[in-house]
C-alpha cells in the first residue's frame, strides 16, 4: 500500500494548517470550507512533479518544424488513448481503496506516457536521418 511521504520525515515542519474545501477523516463525516492540519509534502511534490513534467513535455525543440509538431500531437493523442484504456480497465477490475490509488496516479500517467512516446519517436527520427546520410 502507497505510504505518505510525510510518514519518513520525523517532527514534520510542514505539518501546517490549510484552507479545505473538502475533508473526510476516517472517524468523521465530510467537512466542507474548513481549516485542517495537514502534511504539505504530497502537495508539494505532485505540483512541482507536474509542473515539470509540462516544461520537459511541452518545451520547444532545437528544431521545431511542422514534423515535429505532428509528432508532438500525434504522442498526445496517444497519450491520452492509452491513459483512459488504462482507466477503463481499472474501473473494470480494481476497487475500493486501490481504485483511489489508480486515480491518483491516474493525474500524472498521461504526462509521462506522452512524454516517452514524444522522445522516442525523436529519437526513432534522427536515428533514421543518421541511417539515411550513412546510406
Amino acid at each position: 500500500m502507497p505510504v505518505e511521504v510525510s510518514n519518513f520525515i520525523k517532527d514534520n515542519p510542514l505539518n501546517i494548517k490549510v484552507f479545505a474545501l473538502a475533508s473526510q477523516e476516517l472517524s468523521n463525516e465530510d467537512e466542507f470550507f474548513v481549516v485542517i492540519k495537514n502534511s504539505i509534502i504530497n502537495e508539494i511534490l505532485g505540483i512541482l512533479f507536474i509542473v515539470g513534467a509540462i516544461f520537459i513535455a511541452f518545451s520547444k525543440e532545437k528544431n521545431e518544424d511542422e514534423y515535429i509538431t505532428q509528432m508532438r500531437l500525434e504522442s498526445l493523442v496517444w497519450a491520452t488513448y492509452l491513459n483512459y484504456a488504462i482507466l477503463i480497465l481499472a474501473m473494470l477490475f480494481v476497487y475500493n481503496f486501490a481504485f483511489l490509488w489508480v486515480m491518483v496516479f491516474n493525474m500524472f500517467t498521461i504526462l509521462l506516457f506522452f512524454i516517452i512516446r514524444f522522445n522516442w519517436k525523436i529519437y526513432k527520427s534522427k536515428k533514421q536521418v543518421a541511417d539515411e546520410k550513412l546510406s
